[in-house]
């Protein structure tokens, strides 16, 4: 392939590029930036950059002069916070209060994208990219499928996040907690579900110290897209 840049540096990925290809250009190169450029949201075309390792973004341009529009913004992290199940470490304040919250795997989809876009709005959740997820889930495409955890306390939902599975890697997108300690109870209990159902390991994506306290480590792109590729074979049923 050849590589395409804008002139301000950023990697131009098309909708005929093979993805995978162009995360091994990145490397290859060292590139040393966190985003790609890529026109267009088209369901197929975004599920391949979700399944070749990117955290798609997106974000709205101001037209100078001109209309605005919105462009994907396919990121590869220079730096990856993962979460491997046999680090995980738990306060013991927080384990004695796992056991009041009930955590259901794909339960509450919309309702928990609608109210993570409502909660952080909609700067890198723009609308062309929030309808292109839910039509990735509603196709049932290959290579990337969108999915939620939702956590209830006495039948209420009071927190929620989505993601994307692939292969047997979740990564995580955004979230949101309507009480306080349930977004901590909401992580712990996520992740000793992916571990239970045979995951590789919980993509976190950008480092934060609160995932670091959970015992999250930060892995370079090549280790990510190492591991990535090695966990694309399927998980146990979810």
């Amino acid at each position: 392939m050849v590589p395409r840049y804008t002139d301000s540096g950023l990697l131009v990925i098309l909708p005929g590029d093979d993805p995978r290809e162009i995360v091994d250009e990145m490397l290859r190169v060292d590139y040393d930036e966190e985003f790609c450029v890529a026109p267009g949201f088209e369901p197929a075309f975004i599920a391949a950059l979700m399944g070749a390792g990117f955290l798609v973004m997106s974000a709205l341009i101001e037209g100078e002069g001109g209309p605005s529009f919105h462009i994907a913004l396919p990121k590869l992290h220079l730096s990856r916070s993962a979460l491997f199940f046999d680090k995980l470490r738990l306060p013991k304040s927080l384990s004695r209060r796992l056991g009041l919250y009930d955590l259901r795997f794909d339960s509450d989809f919309d309702r928990i994208l609608d109210r993570c876009v409502a909660v952080h709005g909609d700067g890198w959740l723009t609308p062309p990219l929030v309808r292109a997820i839910r039509e990735i889930r509603a196709l049932d495409l290959p290579h990337a499928r969108p999915a939620s955890f939702a956590l209830y306390r006495g039948g209420a939902l009071v927190a929620g996040e989505f993601g994307v599975v692939s292969g047997r890697v979740y990564t995580s997108y955004s979230g949101y907690f309507d009480e306080s300690g349930a977004g901590s109870a909401q992580i712990a209990l996520a992740a000793r579900y992916l571990e239970e159902k045979g995951f590789d390991f919980f993509d976190l994506g950008m480092p934060l110290d609160y995932k670091a306290r959970f015992g999250a480590v930060d892995i370079s792109p090549r280790e990510f897209v190492r591991r990535f590729r090695l966990a694309q074979g399927p998980a146990r049923a979810l």
